[in-house]
């Protein structure tokens, strides 16, 4: 078993599969004509979206995050931390975090996407080497 897709709930995914393009450069790699469900090239694993409406059409009742009580982060590792950071506050996204140096060797900061989301801007952990 492999984790194929970790998919967040939104109003607009094409606004935000936009967003993620433009704030983190990730490539659109789906966008369903309804524009109800989306995907970015991420890897392996896709980072999607699904629209609320849609969600709601199945059954399922989603709620909205809380960025003062995250349920859940995403987490875009880079060598630039200052820089991307810089780049997705341009495409809109809200500073939680500044670019800090942590105990554990790592620079991390936070954002939240245009949905409330908890977004990560960290370096890869240095090796205690």
């Amino acid at each position: 078993m492999k984790l194929r897709y970790a998919i967040f709930y939104v109003d607009d995914v094409k606004r935000t599969l936009e967003f993620y393009n433009t704030a983190f450069g990730l490539h659109i790699g789906f966008l369903h004509e309804s524009g109800d469900y989306g995907e970015l090239l991420t890897g392996d694993t896709k980072l999607a979206f699904s629209s609320i409406e849609l969600m709601k059409t199945l059954g399922k009742s989603p709620s909205r995050p809380d960025p003062k009580s995250p349920s859940s982060e995403i987490a875009f590792e880079t060598e630039t931390v200052a820089e991307a950071l810089a780049a997705a506050i341009e495409a809109g996204a809200t500073l939680v975090q500044e670019a800090r140096e942590e105990p554990w060797g790592q620079t991390t900061s936070y954002v939240t996407d245009i949905n409330g989301f908890l977004v990560e801007i960290c370096s890869p952990v240095a090796s205690a080497g």
